[in-house]
């Protein structure tokens, strides 16, 4: 397909549209890369509430030790840290602390979180695909913010409700938050990831660098938290209020979207129902609604309200299936498998083998790979979405999973044999999961749009997110697995 000899690749689309277009009159510039930037903010917020979650672990240890009390006030996250991994160690946590708890929710606590998270996103994603033409993307993107918003305001409250005598009940609260949150966030981001498919590819890139952004600051967070705070509850209280302020930020910055002259004329299309546009002969958009070199137009002339399935399916197949396996590959990992490789060295009791360790090779390290990753695809976007060596680099991610099972994963009760056994190994093996995921992934998720037409991008961003929560999906039940079995 011809590409003007003016256009730079960060402003162009993969399909080029068709001249007497609607975006015939000159493109706006994205002044100061306000909408870049506007994309990246979003994509730290998208993610930045289950990161929240899970990067906050020595905050749930301590609640579900059943020690919130009085009695168990002013332990130190130190104890907390070194405590966190064995159920043995429960009784020196505070002498008048037992778990009481039938089952070890602390041990499974990743894992089922990943559950709790995946598999009800999946029904909201199907519902948001249903909506896509029926409800405005403003009012799906902004009424997820305000549900995200308001279920983290109720567990920023639970930080100082003592929870000691009902511990069971609180997991479960905090299950059903953790749905809810997931849900919505999903809603956002595939509605977002939608919307970005509307503008040229280095805004979607910007909202998948964002994603992974939000990752990092979560574990930056916690990090400066675990080490400034002296009571877990304080430590927090900080924590859960700077996603607060951060949502209450996204919601700010998704309103001044449409003021900028350059978002307004990429989002103008959202004016425009697919029964009321119509394609030329020979246009590429009309080129590519079907294989093999028969244009058919009818699916996309037809009145209706739901965006038509089977031919973005065709077309995303294999792009789809590489999206699946890489996020399933991930968190089958991370954090189930690599938050509890401990340091070889925790023995010694120094504050990096017991207190650092964990937060900074498992949360910290994977999340900044992960924002590594992605923006390299910024500048380098190889190889291509119809390229076999593709889905052959997406399928060798699977080693992840023995090298991590191999390294000093703690407990263990079956598999015994340690052959990573010094610290450097969890630390490269970690790095290169986070780079290939972010790297992989979000070339992925940017091509998916861009090769069907125009007119289904939008409702193409929303089946890529679908992938990618059924990955998650399949990847958090399979992880509770592997625990059980190590």
């Amino acid at each position: 397909m011809h590409r003007p000899a003016s256009s730079s690749p960060d402003e162009e689309p993969l399909i080029t549209e068709a001249l007497g277009s609607r975006y015939s009159h000159p493109k706006p510039n994205d002044h100061l890369h306000g909408a870049y930037l506007i994309f990246f903010l979003l994509g730290i917020g998208s993610l930045l509430p289950w990161n929240f979650f899970i990067t906050a672990k020595h905050y749930w240890m301590y609640k579900l030790q059943n020690c919130s009390g009085p009695a168990g006030q002013g332990v130190s996250d130190l104890q907390v840290s070194v405590l966190v991994s064995k159920q043995e160690k429960v009784a020196a946590f505070h002498p008048f602390c037992s778990f009481s708890p039938p089952f070890p929710l602390k041990d499974f606590f990743e894992s089922y979180v990943s559950i709790a998270s995946t598999v009800p996103s999946l029904l909201c994603l199907v519902g948001n695909f249903l909506l896509v033409n029926r409800v405005p993307a403003s009012v799906r993107i902004l009424s997820s913010l305000f549900v995200m918003l308001a279920v983290f305001l109720v567990i920023t409250v639970l930080v100082k409700v003592d929870t000691s005598a009902w511990t069971t009940a609180f997991f479960a609260l905090t299950m059903a938050c953790v749905a809810v949150v997931s849900s919505s966030s999903t809603v956002f981001t595939s509605s977002i990831f939608g919307l970005s498919s509307l503008f040229p590819m280095k805004n979607l890139q910007a909202l998948n660098s964002g994603q992974a952004m939000g990752g990092t600051i979560s574990a930056i967070a916690s990090m400066i938290d675990l080490a400034a705070a002296a009571d877990v509850t304080d430590s927090a209280l900080a924590y859960f209020l700077t996603a607060d302020i951060f949502i209450v930020i996204c919601i700010m910055v998704y309103l001044l979207l449409p003021r900028l002259e350059y978002s307004r004329y990429y989002m103008s299309s959202l004016k425009e129902s697919p029964a009321q546009t119509t394609l030329q002969p020979g246009s590429s958009t009309a080129d590519e609604a079907e294989p093999g070199g028969t244009t058919n137009t009818s699916f996309l002339a037809k009145s209706t309200r739901i965006p038509p399935l089977r031919p973005i399916l065709q077309k995303t197949a294999l792009l789809g299936f590489c999206l699946f396996y890489i996020f399933f590959i991930s968190i089958i990992v991370f954090p189930s498998l690599s938050s509890n490789i401990e340091s070889v060295s925790k023995s010694s009791g120094s504050p990096w083998s017991t207190k650092y360790f964990v937060p900074l090779t498992s949360f910290l390290l994977y999340n900044f790979a992960d924002w590594c990753g992605r923006q390299i695809t910024a500048w380098i976007q190889v190889p291509g979405p119809r390229s076999k060596l593709l889905p052959v680099l997406v399928l060798l991610r699977t080693i992840f999973l023995p090298l991590f099972i191999l390294s000093n994963y703690q407990p263990r009760a079956h598999i015994q044999m340690v052959v990573f056994n010094r610290d450097v190994y969890p630390v490269v093996f970690t790095a290169l999961l986070g780079l290939s995921n972010g790297y992989l992934g979000t070339l992925v998720i940017i091509y998916g749009p861009k090769i069907v037409p125009k007119e289904l991008a939008e409702a193409a961003g929303v089946v890529m997110t679908f992938y990618v929560v059924l990955g998650l999906a399949v990847g958090s039940a399979c992880s509770v697995l592997v625990v059980h079995l190590m």
